[in-house]
């Protein structure tokens, strides 16, 4: 497992570097890319096993009996997060963003509203929209520098409209590992305003040492309005496969889901359903384990290069491998402050007010790349504002 080792993937029909310019102005010859979240390192060699297999035997036909693939998934989160799943809770969906919009799609009509804690995960808001739907935001308290809830604030906010509530859990982009506490409160509020709860989860084994994730599947009073939703995608860089779980508890809601999928005669990939049974295994645990202990360093060498800048502060990563930075300190216009970044560092990121409200000053910068990026990634930033050295 060779983190360091840097793989050209320009000309790979790779969004990450191949649309860079396009969408940010930064050129793949000179410039870093550190915005869409995938990764820079290669699949874990247990996953390119079940790849080059597909491969020898050369038959590419229809999927059937996926019993190993449903009881790798069960093994994967009792083993690493201690929720026991039912094999006929699970939904394959075409990743995790076809998830959300099949929840939005099933469990709401058009016009209602769907709650988003934000700043939050972009896509989410895009396929709330899409579905003619309306997008609610509930803004963070930004305390320094941590995200918290406000259920005081939100109480007021929602006026019965809403039928939805979408949590990121851990968070994207603050890299929050919500407490148990946290999450009994998102119950509560879910059951007051009589919501249900779809619960991302996708970052939930990026989650680094010192905090515990706590699966909204485990705290009292859920079940009854909870949609979970999980993916390998982002724990194995395999985002390319389009495979997530939507997994349901309750009978009920899993009977209207399984309606809908039936209607829009879904079906899963079957290359993403062998990785996805590969990924889950103890192989791919050792890899798992391994890329967030690299992840880690490149984390803690990102956030003393940024935050040794005046004005620029990089939020406390408690997960992901996606940081987010703050630069209202500078005092800059976002313009001015975003200009630096893509044309001076010449380092394509995510743009702060794609994640809605509370998003205009901050600017988001994947770390999921070999540590000779990352540690170049904070030379550029800090040329690009040495005026405020």
């Amino acid at each position: 497992m060779n983190f360091d080792e840097i793989h050209n993937r320009v000309g790979s029909h790779s969004v990450k570097w191949d649309m860079m310019e396009t969408l940010y102005g930064v050129s793949p010859e000179d410039g870093l890319s550190m915005w869409v979240a995938d990764m820079d390192f290669k699949a874990a060699d247990v996953i390119q096993d079940a790849v080059k297999a597909m491969a020898d035997h050369g038959i590419y036909g229809y999927y059937g009996d996926d019993a190993s693939y449903r009881n790798a998934i069960c093994w994967w989160m009792e083993n690493r997060h201690g929720w026991k799943v039912d094999p006929s809770w699970i939904f394959t969906t075409h990743g995790l963003v076809n998830g959300t919009a099949i929840c939005v799609d099933t469990f709401t009509a058009p016009g209602d509203g769907v709650v988003l804690m934000t700043p939050v995960y972009h896509a989410f808001a895009k396929v709330i929209r899409a579905n003619n739907r309306r997008v609610v935001e509930c803004d963070l308290r930004n305390v320094d520098g941590r995200y918290e809830m406000d259920f005081d604030a939100w109480d007021q906010q929602l006026d019965g409209s809403e039928k939805m509530v979408i949590l990121c859990s851990p968070h994207n982009p603050g890299g929050r590992v919500w407490t148990r506490d946290e999450l009994e409160g998102v119950v509560a509020f879910a059951k007051r305003h009589d919501l249900i709860l779809v619960s991302d989860e996708i970052h939930h084994d990026l989650v680094y040492p010192g905090v515990t994730h706590t699966p909204m599947a485990n705290v009292a009073g859920a079940e009854e309005r909870l949609i979970m939703m999980t993916a390998t995608s982002k724990t194995f860089n395999i985002a390319g496969t389009h495979c997530g779980n939507v997994i349901i508890p309750d009978e009920k809601l899993r009977a209207k889901f399984a309606a809908r999928m039936a209607s829009l005669g879904l079906s899963p990939n079957s290359f993403g359903l062998h990785m996805t049974e590969a990924a889950y295994s103890p192989e791919g645990a050792k890899w798992a384990d391994a890329v967030l202990e690299y992840i880690d360093g490149n984390r803690q060498i990102f956030d003393a290069g940024i935050n040794a800048i005046p004005g620029l502060a990089s939020m406390k990563m408690e997960a992901t491998y996606l940081a987010w930075v703050d630069f209202s300190g500078t005092g800059m216009a976002r313009e001015e402050f975003t200009d630096r970044v893509s044309k001076e560092a010449k380092i394509a990121v995510n743009q702060g007010p794609t994640f809605g409200s509370g998003g205009e000053n901050f600017l988001r910068f994947n770390l999921a790349t070999p540590r000779a990026h990352v540690e170049e990634a904070v030379k550029r930033m800090q040329a690009a504002f040495g005026d405020l050295q």
